[in-house]
């Protein structure tokens, strides 16, 4: 015999018991997934990254250097809080056009030398643009550093000044 459901009727639901076998691994398996996300986070939030980056092209890569102080990571975008760069994208002479696509390549360089990890200082997680500000660290040292060293770039001290002398 068939039974047919109008339309607004209730089907009875088989429920399993609270003590059911399949009830404890599930709750471990979603308290393990959260534990998981949370330790590793977003890609802003201090995860290690693996240095698989490209630099960032028309489509919407994941990971990505933008210039020679800014990246995209797992879709986020990061400004390095530690450090100014020149402009590629509206540099005012072409001397400071030169200089950042010699920092963004070898901001592309140190990011694929290997693991890295992005870290929050400061009070401020975003800056006016929405960009999350990190540092990029390796073994403890940041990466911004070695640009700084090598006249790639200028410790950021909170003010704009010219790259074109």
């Amino acid at each position: 015999m068939r039974h047919y459901a109008f339309r607004g009727a209730k089907t009875p639901r088989r429920r399993l018991p609270m003590s059911s076998p399949y009830l404890l691994p599930a709750v471990a398996l979603i308290t393990l997934s959260i534990a998981a996300y949370t330790m590793v986070g977003s890609p802003a939030s201090g995860v290690a990254g693996l240095g698989d980056f490209r630099l960032c092209g028309s489509a919407r890569q994941q990971n990505c250097v933008i210039d020679g102080d800014t990246i995209r990571h797992g879709g986020v975008k990061i400004r390095l809080a530690d450090i100014d760069a020149p402009e590629v994208f509206s540099p005012r002479c072409a001397g400071e056009a030169a200089l950042g696509r010699r920092a963004t390549e070898r901001l592309l360089q140190l990011i694929n030398a290997g693991p890295f990890t992005l870290v929050r200082r400061g009070t401020r997680d975003e800056d006016r643009y929405g960009r999350k500000l990190r540092v990029i660290e390796r073994d403890g040292r940041s990466l911004a550093a070695t640009l700084v060293a090598e006249g790639l770039a200028r410790p950021w001290d909170g003010a704009r000044r010219s790259w074109c002398g």
